[in-house]
C-alpha cells in the first residue's frame, strides 16, 4: 500500500503537512498493533486496540490542524473524544494506569 507522503504531490503547505503527519500516525498505529502474543485473548485484543484509537487520534489531530472543512473537523474533534474514553476503559479493564488527560480539541478554523 502506497504511503500518503509516497502519493500527495501537492504544492499546498496543509496538503503536505496533513500527509506528514498521517504517515506518522499510520507508522505508529501499525508498530504499536504488532505485539507479541501474551495468551490472553483480551490482553492481546486490549492493546491492540489500544494503539489502533491512538492512531485514530493521531489522525483527527492531524485534520483539526489542516483540514478546513467545519464539519469533518467536528467529526475528528468527536474522534479525538471518543477515542480517549475507549482507551481510558480498555486501560481499566487491563489495571493500566490511566492516561493523563488532555483537554478537549477546540483549534480554531484555519483561514
Amino acid at each position: 500500500m502506497a504511503r500518503l507522503m509516497d502519493i500527495c504531490t501537492s504544492r499546498d503547505p496543509a496538503q503536505a503537512g496533513f500527509a506528514a503527519e498521517n504517515d506518522a500516525a499510520m507508522a505508529r498505529m501499525m508498530a504499536g498493533m504488532d505485539i507479541k502474543p501474551s495468551g490472553d485473548v483480551d490482553r492481546d485484543f486490549a492493546e491492540m486496540m489500544i494503539a489502533h484509537h491512538q492512531g485514530a487520534i493521531d489522525m483527527a489531530l492531524a485534520e483539526l490542524r489542516h483540514g478546513s472543512n467545519e464539519q469533518l473537523r467536528r467529526i475528528a474533534q468527536e474522534i479525538i473524544v471518543e477515542q480517549q474514553q475507549e482507551i481510558a476503559a480498555m486501560r481499566l479493564a487491563l489495571d493500566q494506569p490511566l492516561p493523563p488527560s488532555m483537554p478537549a480539541p477546540t483549534q480554531p478554523a484555519r483561514p
